[in-house]
C-alpha cells in the first residue's frame, strides 16, 4: 500500500519560514519524481517544486529563490522548505509521487496560511 504522509503545515507570519516533510512507503522512492503542489480556496491545484531520481530540480516562478525541494533517500522523504512566506503562498500543499507520468500517488495535504 503506497502511502504519502505530509507533516509542517502551519500558522507563519509574513517573512516567516516552513519546512514540510513528506514520508512516503510503498514505493522505490528513488525511481520517483517527487513534488510539492499546491491548491488555494477558489484555485486549480498548482505544481510548487519537483526533484527527480536524478537530483533535477523543477520550480513555480513564483517561489523560485524562497523555496527550496530535497529529499532524503534513506528515509524516503521529501522536503520543502520556504522561506520568506507570503500571505499568496497561503494554500493547501500536496506531496505527489509520480513515476513515467503515469503512476501518480498524493498526500492528504497540509495547510499552510500566512497571516499576520
Amino acid at each position: 500500500q503506497v502511502r504519502l504522509v505530509e507533516s509542517g503545515g502551519g500558522l507563519v507570519q509574513p517573512g516567516g519560514s516552513l519546512r514540510l516533510s513528506c514520508a512516503a512507503s510503498g514505493i522505490v522512492f528513488r525511481l520517483y519524481t517527487m513534488g510539492w503542489y499546491r491548491q488555494a480556496p477558489g484555485k486549480q491545484r498548482e505544481m510548487v517544486a519537483t526533484i527527480g531520481g536524478d537530483g533535477i530540480t523543477k520550480y513555480a516562478d513564483t517561489v523560485k529563490g524562497r523555496f527550496t525541494i530535497s529529499t532524503n533517500n534513506a528515509k524516503n522523504t521529501v522536503y520543502l522548505q520556504m522561506n520568506s512566506l507570503k500571505p499568496e503562498d497561503s494554500a493547501v500543499y500536496y506531496c505527489n509521487a509520480a513515476y513515467s507520468n503515469s503512476v501518480v500517488y498524493w498526500g492528504q495535504g497540509t495547510q499552510v496560511t500566512v497571516s499576520s
